[in-house]
């Protein structure tokens, strides 16, 4: 709850500071007088838009601080936004405008920490609420009048439209994946079509090796190439073990050197190394023979094997082409393409399986819908009879209301359009509220709407009425004080007024007023070598009226076509009455 104001260099406001009880403050002053600037600081310092009149004529910084009550709600904000509390616990908002050349800028603070206006936004519907006539746009919206009759009902309802809210994104979701896959359909069916294609040929090639290519090449050069390794082959055997063409073979040569170094090791020992080595030589010559002579007669032409392995070396070059460079990324491919497909095929993916989790969803979603419907309208016939009641005292006691369901497609909020039908008067058809109440029949509305919020909800914020009293008088004036009355005990209500029957109702009682002041010449000369004289300013000044004798003079000044004496003797009752309607009431 608003409980201190401070104000400096605000429009016409050099300095201002404000201190509101509880229960019904009302400021009372004549047109013009400067109460809406009281409105437009508590406004501002919440966030609202600026702009550069805002600022005292002749001064480049202004600055609003309002102070407010704390409850457990806030103070579980101010822990979820990590601000500390203050040690007297309670809530200090904080607006700084500067005015630089022809740029404006401002700086925002909550208990000392710099925020942004969007943070102040969102605060600012936990601190304040202000109505008034040229603010009834809000109602005309059925949008908003379904977001009431939500809070009317309560927790139950806000309860019931998170689980709306819930299964209402869980079937998007599924209707998203779903349609998501239909229009995959067609390209997944492609792709899987060019998977099995591309599988059924690379299981006929039947890869299993891969370094098959570098094998087939070997043997084919081995296959193409016999004759002419038949007659090397057979040529180093005669060069190694057996020369057919007259001239001894190396085998032979060595054997000869065997036997002359076995002469000479007889005499002297020391040829025996040598000897060893050339005994080793022709073992391994005459090995090296045998061994040609076998690879020789292995040899052998097989045209029909050469042309399989050229097919096949074919085949793979060209499925390397097509696959990879290489046979050991074809083979990869081939196991990716099976886990393609594995995936392409589960069942898991399935479009019926999708489908029908979408319909589950739906029928979920419908579910929890019909019950927020349900909830929604055992709130509306409530709030329809309990709104008829708040009016009756209104002199709008003839009055039809109805809050009417009306089934749209599901959204987060559910399935329901909410408009409420109004007839002030008689015989008249009911019509939607924007298109049928006058301001003054708005004015009550709002009052009385918001009486009926007063027992269900547990804000303790501070609800601003701006002149909702205009265009009444009398008896209605008096029901709509006795009315502001009864939701003060609930909310601290800050009250514009011009009714002397409402202004008396109030508990803390403020009278603004504009003045004329001088304001201290400088010490320097101008030009002419003159001191300067002073300047002649208006201010807005606050009074707080805490006795009879002044409010019964504000009363008496707010009272029109009465004589001074008629005006204080009708002052005097107000406040006798009023007194009588708080006592009794208490």
């Amino acid at each position: 709850m608003l409980s201190l104001l401070q104000i400096k260099n605000f429009t016409l406001v050099d300095q201002l500071t404000l201190k509101f009880g509880q229960g019904l403050n009302v400021l009372t002053g004549e047109t013009g007088a400067g109460k809406s600037i009281i409105l437009d600081a508590i406004d501002i310092v919440l966030g609202g838009k600026i702009n550069h009149r805002l600022i005292r004529q002749g001064m480049q910084q202004a600055s609003i601080e309002a102070t407010f009550e704390m409850d457990n709600a806030l103070q579980a904000w101010l822990e979820e936004q990590e601000i500390e509390p203050l040690e007297d616990k309670t809530l200090l908002c904080y607006r700084e405008l500067t005015l630089t050349g022809e740029n404006m800028r401002s700086r925002s603070r909550i208990n000392g920490v710099v925020v942004n206006l969007q943070l102040m936004g969102k605060l600012r519907d936990r601190l304040v609420e202000i109505t008034a006539q040229g603010q009834t746009v809000q109602l005309m919206d059925s949008i908003r009048q379904r977001e009431l009759l939500d809070l009317y009902g309560g927790i139950n309802i806000l309860k019931q439209r998170e689980l709306v809210n819930s299964a209402y994104k869980k079937w998007k979701l599924a209707e998203k994946i779903l349609e998501k896959r239909r229009k995959l359909e067609k390209e997944r069916l492609e792709t899987l079509d060019t998977i099995e294609y591309q599988l059924r040929e690379l299981e006929e090639v039947k890869l299993t090796n891969p370094e098959e290519l570098e094998q087939l090449n070997k043997e084919r050069d081995r296959l193409s190439h016999v004759g002419e390794l038949q007659q090397l082959s057979y040529h180093a055997y005669q060069l190694l073990y057996q020369n057919d063409i007259g001239k001894p073979a190396i085998a032979d040569q060595l054997g000869e050197a065997e036997k002359i170094l076995t002469k000479i090791a007889e005499y002297d020992k020391e040829i025996e190394l040598i000897l060893e080595m050339i005994r080793s030589a022709l073992t391994q010559v005459v090995e090296a023979g045998q061994q040609i002579n076998g690879y020789w007669d292995e040899l052998e032409a097989d045209p029909d094997r050469l042309i399989e392995i050229e097919d096949r070396i074919n085949l793979l070059k060209r499925i390397c082409r097509k696959y990879g460079p290489s046979l050991e990324e074809v083979i990869n491919y081939y196991q990716k393409l099976q886990q393609e497909l594995g995936e392409l095929t589960d069942d898991q993916q399935s479009i019926e399986q999708l489908e029908q989790h979408t319909i589950v969803a739906k029928k979920t979603l419908d579910k929890t819908c019909k019950t927020l419907t349900e909830l929604r309208q055992k709130a509306a016939t409530k709030l329809e009879k309990q709104l008829v009641e708040e009016l009756k005292p209104l002199a709008m006691d003839k009055v039809i209301f109805v809050c009417q369901l009306t089934p749209c497609l599901p959204t987060i909020m559910g399935s329901d359009e909410v408009v409420f039908y109004f007839s002030p008067n008689p015989g008249e058809k009911i019509k939607p509220l924007s298109s049928t109440a006058s301001g003054g029949e708005m004015s009550r509305f709002l009052l009385a709407f918001k009486a009926c919020f007063a027992k269900s909800e547990k804000s303790s914020r501070t609800l601003i009425f701006d002149e909702i009293d205009t265009g009444v008088s009398g008896k209605v004036a008096q029901a709509i004080g006795e009315k502001l009355h009864k939701l003060s005990r609930k909310y601290k209500i800050l009250c514009v007024t011009h009714q002397p029957l409402v202004a008396a109702m109030a508990d803390n009682h403020f009278r603004v007023t504009k003045q004329m002041v001088e304001e201290s010449p400088k010490t320097s000369k101008s030009e002419n070598g003159q001191l300067s004289l002073p300047k002649i300013r208006t201010v807005v000044r606050v009074t707080n009226l805490d006795n009879r004798q002044t409010r019964r003079e504000e009363l008496a000044q707010l009272t029109v076509g009465h004589s001074k004496q008629e005006a204080i003797e009708f002052a005097q009752s107000l406040l006798v009455n009023a007194e009588a309607y708080r006592l009794k009431k208490s």
